[in-house]
């Protein structure tokens, strides 16, 4: 693996961490077109964001924000118990268009950088694997970054994050917004124990499709419905079994 140069630019927005400790990973993409924009707007004072680090699509490195400091990097966000996700987490922003763009891949080279930046980062904290998570993971249907395109896998591959193979999609039984009981239950109390922000109600409601699209969104890329589908939930269900 590469040794990572990291150039520093310091942003102004951040602050103490209110609760602890750092036992958080979030990754983010820039959803915007041009990357030395982006760049710029973490670390203007109007903004009110920031991230502790940004990776270029060229695989540039930027230090933002001490990893000791409190980024704003997460917004509304909820995660387990957590609720002010940004005092528990480092946060990386990833240079990519993102949806509104078109979705573009994200290069080799920004990848490896990555990959290099995460395993440094985790040599730091005490982060476990299945907390290496997607702002969408955190924020579900406020957030969709960064996104099915990115490589969880390749990240997985080089010991980052906590990751099965999707089980393949094929027709069967599946569960959908609208309805009600013990399945539905069922789904939320697992969704809850991986982590996710919801209530377990027994209704597949609106936050309920929106949580799915965000576990799809990182686990089972190859469709992003919302719809829990026997892939959808049987990769749940594998996800958790894997846990340590």
């Amino acid at each position: 693996m590469s040794v990572l140069k990291i150039e520093e630019r310091p942003s102004p927005n951040h602050g103490e961490r209110k609760e602890g400790p750092v036992d958080i990973l979030l990754l983010h993409y820039t959803d915007m077109p041009d990357d030395n924009q982006a760049l710029s707007w973490l670390c203007d004072p109007r903004s009110n964001v920031s991230s502790h680090y940004f990776v270029h699509r060229d695989g540039r490195v930027v230090a933002l924000v001490p990893e000791d400091r409190r980024a704003w990097h997460a917004g509304e966000a909820r995660w387990g118990t957590s609720q002010d996700i940004n005092s528990r987490a480092i946060g990386i922003e990833i240079a990519n268009a993102g949806h509104r763009g078109g979705r573009p891949e994200f290069p080799d080279a920004q990848i490896e950088a990555v990959i290099t930046l995460s395993t440094a980062i985790l040599s730091r904290h005490a982060i476990p694997a299945h907390r290496v998570l997607a702002h969408s993971d955190v924020s579900p249907g406020r957030k969709i970054d960064p996104g099915e395109r990115f490589p969880w896998s390749k990240l997985a591959a080089a010991g980052i994050g906590h990751f099965v193979e999707a089980v393949p999609i094929a027709d069967g039984r599946f569960v959908q917004r609208g309805d009600q009981g013990a399945p539905i239950e069922a789904l939320q109390a697992m969704l809850a124990l991986y982590g996710y922000g919801i209530d377990i109600s027994g209704a597949f409601d609106q936050r309920t499709e929106d949580v799915v699209a965000a576990f799809q969104r990182h686990f089972r890329q190859k469709r992003v419905d919302g719809v829990a589908d026997r892939s959808t939930i049987e990769t749940l269900k594998n996800l958790l079994e894997a846990l340590p």
